[in-house]
């Protein structure tokens, strides 16, 4: 089966691990994740994840409160360490052998991140987890996928979300909103669209990086996107029109 890139990079919200209960990590939620990497990985695509931590700690809205920003940063960058050591246990349970890279060192539970390393990792076929952000407070985990993915020579990072794909506003509140195919980087910036936040869409814009963002709760969707099927909306340079 021909697929469209040979190397991608997953980002996943914190949110979705958490699955209708809306905090902690939810196992049937990420057991099925598990099951569609999997899925892609058996069609010789190297994947490479990004997880947030939203689920178990916000460091803005702790912040918000009082907290420090630096701070509550790390926190959360702690908390997606979490997530990427129980994604990496539902993949391992399915056969599918993993790294978890940290951008905070903790030798104990993950390697340090290493770009000569993860690619390597990848070219042998395991999927690499990348945890802790940047490993800078201010960033975030948009902004790692971003950098990550540009740093492994990702070919499209794909953001799943549980809508699919972009829209005029939101669907959930607004029965008028209209779905966008395609976008330009200009216009998730200059129209202040929800997709990733600034800094991680101009990282992409300067590197002509593309994004797909896609439904997740619908089984098979990784998959699809992988072997080219138009779903979702993608986000690229230039013109929007094919």
């Amino acid at each position: 089966m021909a697929t469209k890139y040979q190397r991608v990079l997953l980002k996943l919200s914190g949110e979705a691990l958490a699955g209708e209960q809306g905090y902690g990590i939810d196992p049937e939620v990420i057991t099925g994740i598990a099951a569609e990497i999997k899925e892609v990985v058996a069609l010789n695509v190297q994947v490479a994840l990004v997880i947030g931590g939203g689920n178990i700690f916000r460091g803005l809205a702790a912040s918000s409160k009082g907290m420090d920003r630096a701070s509550a940063d790390y926190m959360g960058m702690l908390a997606t360490v979490m997530n990427s050591l129980a994604m990496q246990d539902a993949l391992e349970k399915q056969g599918v052998v993993t790294r978890v890279q940290s951008a905070i060192e903790m030798q104990q539970v993950a390697e340090p991140y290493i770009r000569r390393r993860a690619v390597r990792h990848l070219e042998k076929g395991r999927v690499v987890i990348f945890s802790a952000g940047t490993g800078n407070p201010y960033f975030t985990t948009d902004t790692a996928a971003s950098l990550r993915a540009m740093e492994i020579n990702a070919e499209v990072i794909l953001k799943a979300t549980k809508v699919d794909g972009v829209y005029t506003s939101d669907p959930m509140k607004n029965s008028d909103a209209v779905k966008l195919p395609v976008l330009t980087y200009l216009d998730v910036l200059q129209k202040g669209l929800k997709v990733m936040d600034a800094t991680a869409t101009s990282l992409c814009m300067d590197n002509n990086l593309p994004m797909i963002i896609f439904d997740l709760t619908r089984r098979g969707n990784i998959k699809k996107v992988v072997l080219g099927e138009q779903i979702g909306t993608i986000v690229r340079g230039g013109e929007t029109d094919d």
